[in-house]
């Protein structure tokens, strides 16, 4: 498919600058798949559509300080580092990331922060335009470092200045690691999460640090020859017992989110072929525990083995998120409910309204 298939008309004032108050306030568009049919709502009435024995399934990952600001350790030129994703395939507290000035910062440049409490050295670029970066701390870790010395990056389309940094971290939000939230999930509150346990819905956390490639728009016309960019994924055997119970006892696995997605979907189709290879001690297992990186990019044709329904954010035009939840809903019914979104003024991408598809 063509990628100038998935874009629609977004006027300006209903990109989100600041996050409603409170998170479960916000707009819930209900779209129901069997039949094309929407209602509106607002998030906190959720558990209206959810059942008893249903399971969310939410990334628990939390954004990182990942903007770091510096001087060049030769010259003392001005310098910005974005950490992306962590790379732990390449040795600790190596980096994927994107540099400024990109041309000047070349292989085995230095860059301190905080007076140098953290050290970052430039190494290979990335098949995506980016850098490898070796951080190191002249006192304690390198994450206490990033941490002191670091801001919480916003998306580009985010010009008002944050008061509280917390508002752009989900409420269960627990490993660092991320370049940006998992934005599905800002709209869950401790009381909503509460609410909804009482009703029989559980709650499994899985792992997926995003990196801003997630968000980017897709640049090639055919969908076919995207390559989506490799994240760290994590569902442990707690997550895993929930999901595979919930699904033999005729629940229905609720990812929070198109990150949450990735990793059921990806770990699934590791299980498959586990399962194919007779490597399964639970034949009938939709997920077995998996730790390690994922480059799954979902489109139009791609088989969902392992999710139900789906709460998201309204995403951007051409971007590999509004192909995923096309490929989970049909592109012509999300094309629809997005159309209804903007007449009706919902507000959209990171700090927006949602939808629930069902």
């Amino acid at each position: 498919m063509n990628i100038a298939d998935f874009t629609y008309d977004l006027p300006q004032e209903l990109i989100a600058q600041t996050p409603i108050e409170p998170r479960d306030s916000s707009r819930l568009l209900v779209l129901h798949r069997s039949d094309g049919r929407t209602e509106h709502r607002r998030f906190h009435d959720i558990g209206d559509y959810l059942r008893e024995g249903d399971l969310l399934v939410a990334n628990q990952s939390r954004v990182l300080p990942a903007r770091l600001l510096g001087v060049k350790q030769d010259s003392g030129g001005r310098a910005e580092i974005l950490l992306l994703a962590i790379r732990n395939d390449l040795g600790m507290d190596y980096w994927e990331a994107l540099v400024r000035p990109g041309r000047r910062l070349r292989a085995g440049q230095r860059v301190l922060f905080g007076d140098g409490l953290l050290t970052a050295e430039v190494l290979d670029r990335t098949p995506s335009g980016g850098r490898i970066v070796h951080l190191a701390a002249s006192e304690g870790t390198v994450a206490d470092a990033i941490a002191r010395v670091g801001t919480v990056p916003l998306p580009p389309y985010i010009h008002a200045p944050l008061a509280d940094s917390e508002r752009y971290q989900t409420v269960y939000a627990r490993l660092p690691g991320s370049a940006a939230a998992p934005t599905a999930g800002l709209h869950f509150t401790p009381e909503l999460l509460a609410s909804l346990t009482a009703r029989g819905i559980g709650l499994a956390t899985v792992t997926l640090h995003i990196g801003l490639d997630t968000f980017r728009p897709i640049d090639e016309d055919d969908l076919e020859t995207h390559v989506m960019h490799s994240e760290e994924i994590e569902l442990d055997a707690e997550a895993a017992e929930k999901i595979n119970a919930t699904r033999a006892a005729g629940g229905r696995i609720v990812a929070v989110g198109t990150t949450s997605v990735r990793v059921l979907e990806s770990v699934a189709a590791l299980t498959d072929e586990q399962r194919a290879r007779g490597e399964l001690t639970d034949p009938d297992a939709l997920v077995t525990p998996y730790r390690g990186r994922t480059s799954l990019f979902l489109r139009p044709g791609s088989e969902f083995r392992a999710v139900d329904v789906m709460i998201t954010n309204f995403h951007l035009p051409r971007s590999t998120l509004l192909v995923l939840v096309s490929a989970f809903a049909g592109r012509e019914l999300v094309l629809r409910a997005y159309e209804e979104a903007v007449a009706r003024r919902y507000r959209f991408y990171s700090f927006g309204d949602a939808m629930l598809i069902l």
